[in-house]
């Protein structure tokens, strides 16, 4: 599969809020210099007007009419008190968005996701200077005194190495974390355990953040042909509380003998404080990483996931069929912060011709699901690298 996550992910195309935006306090990433970004990768088919773009190459729809247990969930919403939100994507600094609950929007239009691999690689494959190798791995990076010359890969016919003036990395926040360490870019005592030689010590993988969600598995109906997830309800204190009408492999594979495939409801906290790492196990690239979330170190972040499991409770009724257990959304930012790692232009600090573009330089976790975030952070740096 080429395209990255955004080829199998749940379609949640939802911004990252104007407040998320001003926590991260870069030069250059203010909400106006971001928004003409986030309007330049769409093309959203139900609203128009200055924060909506028309004419970007991701389609943005969001279902009209919900049935099924989306129906019964949106209808408890209200009922509890929660009012409709028209435009999840419609925040602006003067006019926040309430709590309430509201149509996902989606980059998915008549059963067809649009992710970044469709809207903007497949067009340019026909370029003569660009050439997709797929099945093909970066292991290493390959240096010439302190500038990045190019890449060692494993592919279908062995080992290579490609060299390039300019090199970007987007293998995802787990992956690049992984390549730039193993390549000895990283913190100095995690590449002596390792046995990689420090080139640059910088803090990849320090300080990572997840969004953790608790699911609760419920009795509902499954209604087919849907998006997974098609409506969210969103509080002051920062949960999302999602009813979805199935599991991810579901949407990809249409199977729904995996019970993580069947409906439930997640309890996603958006806006967490406890952090984790990514780090190396080992200089042999084919060694995956330790990867530690640590969800539960800050009490105040599980005394969240409680209540809003409670109110998910109290939302589903009858219906939940045991108690929550801890899962993840699976939107791992922050391992080579912006600011920290890399630079407001997405450089490597320390290096030369090597630069990052993926959910890995997150400076802090949008309180929304990253792709739509991250999409808009490669176009933005697209102006910087050309």
């Amino acid at each position: 599969v080429v395209g990255g996550s955004g080829a199998v992910n749940g379609g949640y195309f939802c911004r990252a809020l104007p407040t998320d935006i001003d926590r991260w306090g870069l030069d250059g990433w203010a909400w106006d210099d971001v928004l003409p970004h986030f309007r330049a990768i769409e093309n959203d088919l139900d609203f128009d007007g200055p924060l909506h773009g028309s004419d970007g190459p991701i389609r943005v729809r969001r279902v009209a009419e919900f049935d099924g247990c989306t129906a019964a969930f949106v209808d408890s919403a209200r009922e509890a008190g929660f009012g409709w939100i028209d435009d999840l994507n419609g925040a602006a600094p003067e006019r926040p968005l309430p709590p309430g609950v509201g149509a996902v929007p989606l980059n998915i239009d008549g059963g067809t996701r649009v992710g970044p691999g469709g809207a903007f690689l497949e067009p340019a494959l026909e370029r003569a200077n660009l050439e997709l190798l797929t099945d093909t791995r970066a292991v290493r990076l390959r240096f010439t005194g302190g500038r990045v010359t190019g890449v060692d890969v494993l592919g279908p016919d062995g080992a290579a190495t490609l060299t390039a003036d300019r090199v970007v990395l987007c293998a995802g926040a787990i992956a690049s974390a992984q390549l730039l360490m193993c390549s000895g870019i990283g913190p100095q005592q995690v590449l002596r355990d390792a046995g990689v030689a420090t080139t640059v010590d910088l803090p990849v993988g320090v300080d990572t953040v997840d969004h953790p969600e608790w699911v609760l598995p419920v009795s509902w109906p499954p209604t087919h042909d849907v998006p997974p997830l098609e409506a969210v309800l969103i509080t002051s204190d920062g949960l999302e509380i999602r009813p979805y009408t199935a599991g991810f492999g579901a949407m990809m594979t249409g199977r729904r003998d995996d019970p993580a495939d069947q409906p439930h409801l997640g309890v996603t906290l958006v806006r967490p404080t406890a952090r984790g790492r990514v780090a190396i196990a080992s200089a042999d690239p084919g060694v995956a990483p330790v990867i530690e979330y640590r969800y539960d170190s800050a009490p105040a972040d599980v005394e969240l996931l409680r209540s809003g499991t409670q109110l998910a409770r109290e939302l589903a009724g009858a219906t939940v069929q045991s108690e929550a257990s801890w899962s993840t959304s699976q939107h791992l930012c922050g391992t080579a912060r912006m600011g920290v790692v890399t630079d407001t232009r997405c450089r490597v600090q320390g290096v030369q011709n090597l630069w990052v573009v993926d959910g890995s330089i997150l400076p802090e976790i949008p309180s929304r699901g990253p792709h739509a975030t991250i999409v808009m952070a490669a176009h933005r740096a697209a102006e910087f690298i050309s």
